[in-house]
């Protein structure tokens, strides 16, 4: 099986890393109460997030930014 890099599931502390904010951000924003929750998933306890999806959940943000003015 092949895993593409943008496929690959990163963890908690690695998502806080990649958009530098602590890890608590991301807890926060993976609660069922948060206004725009981050995209992951639950493996039991555990939360995990495709790397692909955190892109386009980027994008989806600057493109708003980029409206407003």
């Amino acid at each position: 099986m092949v895993v593409h890099t943008d496929d690959e599931l990163l963890t908690v502390e690695e998502v806080a890393r990649l958009l530098k904010v602590p890890t608590s951000w991301v807890y926060d924003r993976c609660r069922e109460s948060a206004s725009d929750p981050l995209p992951h998933m639950k493996l039991g306890k555990y939360l995990r997030f495709r790397k692909s999806d955190l892109l386009r959940y980027l994008e989806s943000l600057q493109r708003g930014d980029s409206h407003q003015a």
